[in-house]
């Protein structure tokens, strides 16, 4: 996993030095290794053409992509082709796309449910009906993202989603949102169950490092300075988070490794007195800091536009990660009560509330309501909305063969309309949703 090193702008000298602190760290915590699960492959080849390509810079027509074996094998102008009526020629699958936009599927780096399935119920059926829900938003990978609750809980959770990966490719691993968080900044999450990052928690967690993909932190904790360092060196993402960190507590977990905020804006500290002075908080310094990611949830909701446009001036279009925050009440109907491990919750007015109305309880989103929000209430450009919500998050959990249309890629993909609508969307390769 690609971090920006944390003293030296040397890269190989920088990753020497991680795979040092990583053998050190190995020794420390007596960590296990895990064999990773493999992946599916398709044989047939697919070509896509007829359609409008969305690449980080910008979008361009004139070009067909064609996938073999899961993956972009090339991107081309359109090749001559013999036509036979109801056959295909030469065995390969032509695809008109009617000149919609073909984009690199999605991927969310925070999906706590959808549908009243919770990652935290730790099952196979949980997690698919979350992953299918999503795919109708064109999310081809996501973080299965826990709450905060009892640490033998949250290994559970772990293990299954271990013994899932296999036969679930768009599980891109886990999120770990709590407990190592603020009390003071607990949202929706369960105060009873926040406990600070001990060495023994810590230790516990890495032995799950090949399916841990993102922690978030309050780096002002007892001990989060510690775990955030061993956490990085394992290669998981560290996000500061729930927290109500000064900024000096910020810039020191930055030093150990934490390169990105968790829902930016939400549940965390901001510029407030100290004495006679004024101190920025967690959000100031990952405005201000160009290697911190910021996770926006752009549902109308969590943050007014005109924060949207603060974030997105202050970190520009690769700054950003695009994420849903989705709880199991995305996909019910105005007024659906739910849980979110064992608070009781509501869908009103299109996003996700405790019962008594005190806080919101993560959203009712999927992934394409959020890049129809850059572009149509924040004026961003449609390609650069695509890039928050593919190349930027691929690039902060280090999903090197996701969220680009280039050869040698994932052939995962999605067909938006002109209005911004999710078409169809293909993992690997092969259709997962078509509306």
């Amino acid at each position: 996993m690609a971090f920006l090193p944390l003293q030296s702008k040397n890269v190989s000298d920088a990753e020497n030095a991680r795979c040092e602190l990583l053998a050190e760290s190995q020794r420390l915590f007596r960590l296990r290794p895990h064999s990773r699960g493999g992946r599916i492959n398709h044989t047939n080849e697919m070509i896509f053409t007829n359609a409008r390509l969305i690449f980080p810079d910008g979008i361009r027509d004139g070009f067909e992509v064609v996938v073999e074996h899961g993956k972009i094998t090339a991107i081309r102008p359109p090749a001559p082709r013999l036509r036979q009526a109801g056959k295909r020629v030469r065995d390969n699958e032509v695809v008109d796309l009617n000149g919609n936009y073909l984009a690199p599927g999605f991927i969310d780096l925070h999906v706590h449910g959808a549908r009243h399935r919770d990652t935290m119920e730790g099952s196979v059926e949980a997690f698919r009906a979350i992953c299918d829900f999503h795919a109708s938003g064109g999310t081809t990978s996501l973080l299965l993202t826990t709450a905060t609750a009892p640490l033998d809980e949250i290994v559970k959770v772990l293990q299954a989603v271990r013994d899932s990966r296999t036969a679930n490719t768009s599980i891109a691993g886990v999120h770990l949102e709590g407990p190592f968080i603020s009390k003071a900044k607990a949202g929706a999450q369960r105060a009873e169950f926040i406990q600070n990052p001990s060495p023994t928690a810590v230790r516990q967690l890495l032995e799950h490092a090949d399916v841990l993909k993102r922690v978030t932190i309050a780096p002002e904790l007892p001990g989060a300075l510690e775990a955030i360092h061993a956490f990085y060196v394992h290669g998981i993402s560290v996000s500061g988070g729930h927290s109500d960190a000064w900024d000096k507590e910020a810039i020191a977990a930055f030093d150990r490794g934490m390169r990105s905020a968790t829902h930016t804006f939400n549940c965390m500290s901001s510029a407030r007195r100290r004495g006679v002075y004024r101190v920025a908080g967690l959000l100031e310094f990952a405005l201000s800091e160009p290697d911190i990611s910021c996770e926006l949830i752009a549902d109308s909701h969590h943050v007014s536009n005109t924060l949207m446009k603060t974030l997105y001036h202050a970190k520009g279009a690769q700054g950003i990660c695009l994420v849903t925050d989705a709880t199991a009440g995305a996909g019910l109907p105005e007024g659906s009560q739910f849980a979110l491990f064992g608070k009781d919750c509501i869908v009103k007015n299109g996003v996700c509330l405790l019962a008594d109305r005190s806080a919101l309880a993560g959203s009712a989103a999927c992934m394409i309501d959020l890049v129809r929000t850059m572009v149509l209430e924040v004026n961003v450009p449609l390609y650069e909305a695509i890039g928050m919500a593919t190349e930027n998050p691929a690039r902060a959990i280090g999903l090197e063969p996701k969220g680009r249309l280039t050869v040698g890629a994932d052939a995962d993909l999605v067909v938006l309309s002109p209005q911004i609508e999710v078409v169809q969307t293909f993992a690997a390769g092969r259709e997962v949703w078509s509306n």
